[in-house]
């Protein structure tokens, strides 16, 4: 059954489809189906041509729409097959020089697993201090820059030695990196 809505815009009509039986009592209902809209313009003087005019128009701008999408996978399969080239060159460096020094990439292994452990106290302090600090850094943007300068920069410098340190000592590829050194 539909139902006429008149709004504040007299130009616009609303339907609304109104299930017959929806009206049960909770004990009946088992799950209520919600309402479905639909919204029509209805504007006087509306010629064939205005809406033909409008459609060519649409038409064009969906064809636009279309190329500029088209041309915006082009530009990512090419930044894809450019990241995958990088990467496959840098597995490769990274393989040739584990090969070339195994006693060196062992040793870049054992240093990561230990500064893993430094890391791992050091964060210990850093989640201490904000447990103490917390309302302070909160009111206070002093203390907040402080415990940024204080904490930050050694924390950004520990992550990229433990980085490095774990690629060079890392005992064998990645999935991804496997196959494409092969």
């Amino acid at each position: 059954m539909y139902k006429k809505y008149s709004g504040p815009d007299l130009s616009v009509l609303e339907f609304c489809l109104i299930e017959k039986g929806n009206d049960r009592s909770m004990s009946q209902s088992h799950q209520p189906t919600p309402a479905m809209f639909s919204q029509l313009d209805v504007t006087a003087g509306s010629t064939n041509e205005v809406l033909n005019g409008s459609q060519i128009e649409q038409s064009e701008l969906l064809r636009e729409v279309l190329a500029a999408q088209d041309r915006t996978n082009e530009i990512l399969e090419e930044l894809v097959g450019v990241m995958a080239n990088s990467h496959k060159q840098r597995a490769q460096e990274l393989h040739q020089w584990r090969n070339a020094n195994p006693r060196l990439a062992k040793s870049c292994r054992k240093a990561a697993e230990s500064l893993s452990g430094v890391q791992l106290e050091y964060l210990e302090r850093i989640t201490e201090e904000i447990s103490d600090n917390a309302e302070d850094m909160v009111d206070g943007e002093f203390m907040l820059n402080e415990f940024v300068d204080r904490f930050g920069p050694r924390l950004a410098h520990l992550n990229g030695v433990i980085q490095v340190l774990a690629q060079l000592g890392s005992t064998a590829p990645t999935a991804s990196s496997r196959s494409s050194v092969d």
